[in-house]
Formats: structure tokens, C-alpha cells, sequence
């Protein structure tokens, strides 16, 4: 049996999610798990679920690599994990099967080749951040609640608890609780 897997970082990329569901389902996957979150510093539950789901001779696809981890290590761990389970693992694009040796070679080499360009891209970004900190051109994300005090503090006058400021308002409570505090 053929189980998907589809993910995207933000659940503003609809369309690229769209399109990994449409191109699972293409390929004969019987039952597609998807997500929209990020793989770095997240927990990926429908990953983890297509892992337990998934029993000998199946086979988990996924459209691209970096939609299964973002590191060479993590690869390795959901590979073997389906391994030990004698499941295979394909990828669509570019074609790597790993009930193949070939494959499971193909595999090594590119997640390899997408850590080496991930950490490049991260370097050059983190030189980026510094040389516009120096020029005094970076001044980092607006703060949001920040921005909302005036409405914070109005809305806790009128007898509004900080859970009922920061649902209505779209803001933490800790920041509702954190601008209050600053003002008292």
C-alpha cells in the first residue's frame, strides 16, 4: 500500500499544499497524512502518525525531500525507523525509491546536498542580519501587541480579564499581562 505524506512550513503556502496532496493521490496513495507546520522545532503528529500507520511492504511517499526533515539526521531517523518496520520509502521528485540500493544511496547524497545548502543559506542570512545591524537598517519585527496598548489598556478598564484582551485583541496574554504590568 502506498501512504503519503504532504507538508508545508506555513499554512499560507495552500497552493503548494494542494499540489503535494493532488500529486500523492496520483500516485496511487491509498491514504494521505498531511501538515502545515514547520519541521524545524515542531512536532510533526501526522508524520509521526503515517510512521505508526504505515506495516511491512508498504511504502510512505512524499513528493520531495525536504518535505520529510530538514537535516541529513533526520532523514536518516524516519528511514530507519521505517526500515526497522520493512517499510520502503519513496520520493517523487527526484525519483528515489529505497527498497533499492541505488536508492538508499540517492537518498544519502541529496539529503547531504540540502543540509550543505541549507547551512550556506543560513550563513549568508545571519551575515545579512549583522551588516544591516551595523548600517542600522535592521530593526527587527514590529512587536504586535506593542502597537495594541492603547486598546489594552481601554479594554482593561472596562472590566475585561487579559484571556478576553488577548482573544479579541489577537495577542498573547503574556503580552496583555506584560503591557499592563509596564504601565501600572
Amino acid at each position: 500500500m502506498f501512504v503519503g505524506y504532504a507538508r508545508t512550513s506555513t499554512i499560507e503556502q495552500q497552493a503548494g499544499y494542494e499540489a503535494q496532496l493532488r500529486d500523492l493521490r496520483l500516485q496511487g496513495c491509498e491514504k494521505v497524512f498531511g501538515e502545515q507546520v514547520s519541521s524545524v522545532n515542531s512536532k510533526r503528529t501526522e508524520l509521526e502518525s503515517a510512521i505508526e500507520f504505515v506495516r511491512d511492504g508498504d511504502t510512505l511517499v512524499v513528493t520531495r525531500l525536504d518535505r520529510l526533515g530538514r537535516s541529513v539526521g533526520d532523514v536518516h531517523n524516519i528511514e530507519a525507523r521505517l526500515a526497522a518496520k520493512k517499510v520502503g520509502l519513496k520520493i517523487l521528485d527526484p525519483a528515489i525509491d529505497t527498497t533499492s540500493a541505488t536508492g538508499r544511496l540517492m537518498m544519502n547524497l541529496l539529503g547531504s546536498i540540502a543540509q550543505f545548502e541549507r547551512e550556506i543559506m543560513l550563513a549568508r542570512q545571519r551575515e545579512g542580519i549583522a551588516k544591516a545591524k551595523a548600517e542600522h537598517k535592521f530593526l527587527g519585527r514590529v512587536p504586535t501587541a506593542r502597537r495594541k496598548s492603547d486598546a489594552i489598556w481601554s479594554m482593561h478598564h472596562a472590566g475585561k480579564k487579559p484571556a478576553e484582551i488577548a482573544k479579541a485583541l489577537g495577542v498573547g496574554r503574556s503580552s496583555v499581562y506584560r503591557i499592563l504590568a509596564e504601565a501600572a
